[in-house]
This record gives structure tokens, C-alpha cells and sequence, in this order.
């Protein structure tokens, strides 16, 4: 099955303040990497080597799952035959092009032509938070939103159905996965943390908005950046080993 996205972008989120979003991945040990001069608004991008957040002082739908994709106007067409509804489209000449559609539960996805920003010459060390080890979708019916996804990530890396439906995609290079926990209320970013002695250093130097014992899954914290972007915090991948597969979802 030919997969409808490229390649990972970033998770895309809009800030009220750059700097101030900026002051608070960093506190925990992400980088700042290279933007180019693709935005006339205010752009950042921090990243810990795994997932990388671009930061947008403007207006738009998010936060959003952010891909690349060459030939965006052929790939749009594709997208159209197969009954996709676009939020967003730019593809004219003289501008930078973009695609936008959302999921059954409301979630933005984005495609856009090109990089808007450069690799760390080098992979960042993990940030205070750990290994990053999917972002989380909340859903409401788990089936329906895996059968809308599998076009975009046909391949299930793992899943669980107890005590709540959750199953693991690769879209991508990102491992995305969808959940029916009640605990979440939007897209979540979860780590494998082994150190919560250094987290909680980090949270009473910079006075962290913080949230103990959260409700999903085990996560023994979950942090707030000043955006609104939940980082979920686990001592240990809770799918575990998991049940590891090999097949695909039915496409919408």
C-alpha cells in the first residue's frame, strides 16, 4: 500500500510569544535549530533529536501535524480522488505552497512543499524529559479514526485494547498514535523519562507549570509550555514489548 505523506516535519504550534516558548524547551534542554526565511511571521524550532515543535507567532489552524511533500500540487490532486476535503490550500506560483486537511476528530494536518528549517549538524542529546516515544492523539471512536489514518500510516506498530483502545502508527518517521483516554484533551507528546529528580530541578528553577499524576496511562507528570503544548512524562513506554504487528488498517 502506497502511504499518502512524506516525510515528518514538525508538530506545529502557535505562540502568543516566540521567545517566551523558546525560554521554556530550553529550560529543559531542547535545541534551537537552524529556520530558513520561509515565514514572514515569527518561526522558530526546537527540538531534542526526535521530535521537533515549530514555534508560529501568527494565526492558524493548530496545533497541527506537519509534513513534507514534493510535487504538492499533484500530490493534492491524489488526496482529492480519494475523497479528502481540504482546510487549507495554497498552491500558486508565487507562494510558498501548503495543503490542509483535518482528521474525524477535528485534528490539522498540513502538507507543505519544502523544509522550513535545517538539522541539527548533530542529534541533539535527550532533553530532561527523556526519550521521545510517540505523540498521542485523542479520539472517540478508535476504530473510525484508525480506518482514516491508515491511508497515511498503513502499518501498525503496536497496540493495546485494554484498558483503553491504543494503537501505535509510523507516519511518516513519526510514531503517532491514537487513544481513547479521557484523560487527554489534545495532542500529547510523550517521553520515556528516567530522570525525575532532574525534572523536578528544572521545574522549581524555572517555576514550570506542572501537573502531577496526570491520568493517562501512568504518566507520573505532565508539563505545560506556555503555549499550551502538553509534554507527558513515563518511566517506561507504556505499551511496553506490546503486541508487535505486521498488518494493515482498512482505508476510509
Amino acid at each position: 500500500m502506497k502511504k499518502l505523506l512524506s516525510r515528518w516535519l514538525e508538530f506545529s504550534v502557535r505562540t502568543d510569544d516566540v521567545i517566551e516558548s523558546l525560554a521554556f524547551y530550553k529550560s529543559l534542554g531542547f535545541v534551537e535549530l537552524e529556520v530558513g526565511d520561509t515565514w514572514k511571521h515569527r518561526y522558530a524550532v526546537v527540538s531534542d533529536g526526535d521530535i521537533s515543535i515549530g514555534l508560529h507567532e501568527r494565526e492558524f489552524d493548530a496545533p497541527a501535524l506537519t509534513f513534507v511533500q514534493m510535487d504538492l500540487a499533484k500530490h493534492a490532486r491524489r488526496l482529492t480522488d480519494r475523497g479528502f476535503e481540504f482546510s487549507l490550500m495554497k498552491l500558486g506560483e508565487d507562494e510558498f505552497n501548503e495543503i490542509g486537511f483535518r482528521d474525524r476528530d477535528g485534528q490539522q494536518v498540513t502538507v507543505v512543499e519544502a523544509r522550513t528549517f535545517s538539522l541539527a549538524p548533530e542529534a541533539p542529546e535527550d532533553s530532561l524529559c527523556g526519550r521521545f516515544f510517540e505523540l498521542t492523539l485523542p479520539v472517540r471512536d478508535f476504530l473510525r479514526a484508525a480506518h482514516f489514518w491508515a491511508p497515511f500510516a498503513p502499518f501498525i506498530l503496536k497496540m493495546r485494547e485494554e484498558p483503553t483502545p491504543h494503537m501505535r502508527f509510523e507516519a511518516g518517521g513519526l510514531p503517532l498514535a491514537l487513544s481513547e483516554s479521557i484523560a487527554l484533551s489534545g495532542p500529547a507528546l510523550c517521553f520515556k523519562c528516567p530522570d525525575r529528580d532532574a525534572v523536578r530541578a528544572a521545574v522549581d528553577r524555572h517555576d514550570l507549570r506542572r501537573e502531577n499524576f496526570p491520568g493517562f496511562e501512568g504518566a507520573f507528570t505532565m508539563l505545560e509550555a506556555p503555549e499550551g503544548t502538553q509534554l507527558y512524562l513515563f518511566d517506561s513506554d507504556f505499551l511496553g514489548e506490546g503486541i508487535e504487528v505486521a498488518e494493515t488498517v482498512p482505508s476510509r
